[in-house]
């Protein structure tokens, strides 16, 4: 009951607050085209795609909140096509897709390497991995702590992990980072609120621009 009632509406209340819409708006500002999004939980990316998109694919393996996310699906401007399975193995052809998405899943994906190489094969050859994600923290202070503290986060907040290194996660998928922005959420701990927001390339050179803002 804890996993299927009352954990996804205790998320889908913190993460529809103003300051997750806002990065939610700075994340996706650039898709077009057909679009995949992982851990599509209850659809709170939805109202911040911009008209350019032709097309969103969404897995999640499980129906969260089916209520909600069926009046933010029929507020789209976009069809939008919805599979609850692993992003562990994506039921899409090779190069499908012009732009992946993952906005706070990378951290509960039971496999997240495996997940990531799936997505690198769905993509385009020049398609783009977008991702806005909490993790490890840079400082070894901070990071002791999310060590500790993980099992009981694992526990609470139904497998989200506090202190995973989500870039090293996406470059050992093969994938080339373009953008990697590096901060703290305001008025979030940092045990929780260390973030990850970045592009990443399926193919070419790394032009890797990285930022750190305290």
């Amino acid at each position: 009951m804890y996993a299927t009632y009352i954990f996804p509406r205790l998320m889908d209340w913190v993460l529809r607050g103003e300051r997750f819409q806002t990065e939610r708006r700075l994340l996706l500002t650039p898709v077009h085209g057909v679009v995949l999004e992982i851990g599509f939980g209850t659809g709170l990316n939805l109202p911040h795609y911009p008209t350019t998109v032709t097309a969103l694919h969404t897995v999640d393996p499980a129906p969260l909140l089916p209520d909600r996310v069926a009046v933010r699906v029929a507020q789209a401007s976009f069809p939008v096509h919805i599979q609850h399975v692993s992003a562990e193995r994506l039921p899409y052809d090779d190069a499908s897709f012009d732009y992946a998405v993952s906005t706070f899943t990378l951290c509960t994906i039971p496999d997240p390497a495996r997940a990531l190489r799936d997505i690198r094969r769905v993509l385009k050859p020049d398609g783009r991995f977008l991702f806005l994600e909490h993790g490890r923290s840079d400082n070894p202070f901070i990071a002791r702590w999310q060590d500790r503290l993980n099992p009981l986060q694992h526990l609470l907040a139904c497998g989200c992990h506090l202190n995973r290194r989500i870039d090293r996660l996406v470059l050992d998928a093969g994938l080339r980072l373009e953008q990697l922005d590096r901060y703290c959420l305001p008025g979030v701990p940092r045990i929780g609120g260390e973030m990850y927001r970045g592009t990443a390339r399926v193919t070419g050179q790394p032009s890797l621009h990285s930022s750190l803002e305290t």
